[in-house]
């Protein structure tokens, strides 16, 4: 048990925000003996990284939590696949198919890529694959089945009694001609199918129904049992009362959405639950990450390229401030992990609290020594030419004595990433310095210096012989600029390892033979 004066004290986020939803829902929390916490996804394109996010930062405060109290926790992961489909992904095939689609509920979409019955289907069964490989434990629920079922039945009466109460809260928010055409309710057109977004000409609550003008035709329909479903905002707070959610998170892009749906939810007799609202991905231009774009990394992409565990750990850092998102950050983000675990194993409870890793892994961190960073690793594939993890190995080993793979198991993983990620990614951007006379030159004094180094000695003795050269050879005024001479000629990149650990792992000899072959 992890004292209380330590929980009283961390000031890391998923603690932080799991106190203000103990303080903010007490009374709530204590009538149902339950915690109830929402993540949202809108299924109109596939699952990206974001929406991943989302649930893990919601299952880090849920760790956090058990450490606060016993009330029993249940995420659920709703899925808003009634939705109308409003435009065609431009990351999908069969555009066609879904063009002859639009407007239909997500799960009256034919699927494009042939797999399940709807499009909706589709999405919703690849963010569950997506979720399952992290091993996340959550409740998943389709708007479509809990429309139709029945279970939002009840609430939607409350919404329709209080019809003018909800346009009252909306209309204003909306332009002149939007507020002509808005409704609460969207009908479910009984002849073609679609989700209409058509103004109500009269309801009637005690039979439960609408009266709505369909191109000159009068249609009466009733709103329970899946035959209409709500606007967003509406639908939002609808399913926080019928959920009886105590706390959601959501895109800074939400926080205008979400203050609406926590008036309407108050009129209609409950408390809104808590909120967090995070910063947004953006990709390597800076622009939102989109599901209909499909830009930025996939999850599935990061997966090729790195451990579940730093996708998590990149999910935990500054939630609240705007990150891209894309294949470039993988690397540093791996090896901030790597430090992390290492913390982890000389820290008291309190500074534990305070470290991702501790989140990450639910409060068990990995008891594991790292052999190099993946940024060293990464240099060391291209340098040895290594293509398969026994190679290697073998070649890490012949630095390294007495090491075994069962004692390095994220290590050992760490391997197969940084083969991947080398090929796929760094070498596609190698761009290899070809030295001038002086460039040459210096590299050239160097080669004679490492002449008097061995593989016996420190990484420190060997880094300050590379200085002393540096110096003596036109770069005592910058030697940042010597480093990023090496790197350029020898990696391909203005940035690379630490050299004299690098040359301390990768044998003298060797280092020698593969700077006599790029300056040659």
């Amino acid at each position: 048990m992890i004292e209380k004066e330590n929980l009283n004290k961390t000031s890391a986020w998923p603690f932080v925000e799991a106190k203000k939803l103990l303080r903010e829902r007490k009374s709530f929390i204590e009538k149902k003996n339950k915690i109830i916490l929402q993540t949202g996804y809108g299924p109109s394109g596939l699952p990206h990284i974001g929406t991943f996010g989302e649930v893990a930062r919601t299952s880090m405060m849920v760790n956090a939590i058990k450490q606060l109290t016993d009330v029993p926790t249940e995420i659920i992961t709703f899925s808003d696949d009634m939705d109308g489909l409003r435009k065609v992904p431009e990351n999908v095939p069969n555009q066609e198919l879904l063009n002859s689609n639009l407007h239909k509920p997500l799960t009256q979409v034919p699927d494009p890529f042939k797999k399940f019955n709807s499009f909706g289907e589709h999405n919703n069964e690849m963010l569950k694959n997506f979720l399952d490989k992290f091993n996340f434990n959550y409740n998943f629920k389709s708007s479509t089945v809990l429309y139709k079922n029945g279970t939002f039945n009840s609430t939607l009466q409350i919404i329709l009694e209080n019809y003018q109460g909800i346009m009252d809260i909306i209309l204003p928010t909306l332009g002149k001609e939007r507020q002509k055409s808005y409704s609460p309710f969207l009908p479910i057109c009984p002849e073609t199918g679609k989700v209409l977004e058509i103004p109500v000409a009269e309801i009637i609550k005690d039979k439960s129904k609408i009266i709505f003008d369909n191109n000159g035709k009068k249609l009466e329909i009733s709103i329970l049992d899946g035959n209409c479903k709500l606007q967003w905002k509406v639908d939002w707070a609808m399913r926080w009362f019928a959920l009886d959610v105590d706390f959601e998170m959501y895109g800074k892009d939400l926080i205008e959405s979400a203050i609406l749906s926590s008036k309407i939810i108050r009129l209609i007799g409950k408390t809104n639950p808590s909120g967090f609202a995070y910063e947004l991905f953006l990709d390597e231009k800076g622009e939102k990450i989109s599901k209909s774009k499909g830009n930025g990394i996939t999850i599935d992409q990061w997966l090729d390229y790195a451990s579940p565990e730093s996708l998590s750990l990149y999910m935990y850092q500054n939630p609240k401030r705007a990150k891209k998102l894309y294949k470039e950050i993988v690397p540093k983000t791996v090896d901030e992990y790597l430090e992390f675990i290492q913390k982890a194993k000389d820290q008291d409870e309190l500074q534990l609290l305070m470290n991702p890793a501790w989140h990450v892994h639910n409060g068990n961190c990995p008891d594991e020594e790292m052999i190099m960073s993946f940024s060293m690793l990464l240099n060391l594939v291209e340098t040895s030419n290594a293509d398969t993890k026994e190679l290697l190995w073998k070649f890490v080993k012949k630095y390294k004595k007495g090491i075994k793979e069962e004692n390095h198991p994220i290590f050992d993983n760490l391997i197969s990433y940084a083969i991947k990620y080398f090929n796929d990614v760094i070498k596609l951007q190698k761009k290899y310095k070809k030295p001038n006379s002086e460039e040459k030159k210096a590299l050239e004094a160097l080669l004679k210096n490492l002449d008097k180094c061995n593989d016996q000695m420190s990484p420190e003795e060997i880094q300050t012989l590379i200085y002393s050269t540096g110096k003596e050879n036109g770069y005592s005024e910058n030697l940042r600029d010597w480093f990023k001479l090496i790197y350029e000629v020898v990696f391909g990149d203005e940035n690379g390892p630490r050299m004299g650990f690098f040359i301390s792992f990768f044998g003298v000899s060797e280092t020698k033979e593969l700077i006599k072959e790029k300056i040659k």
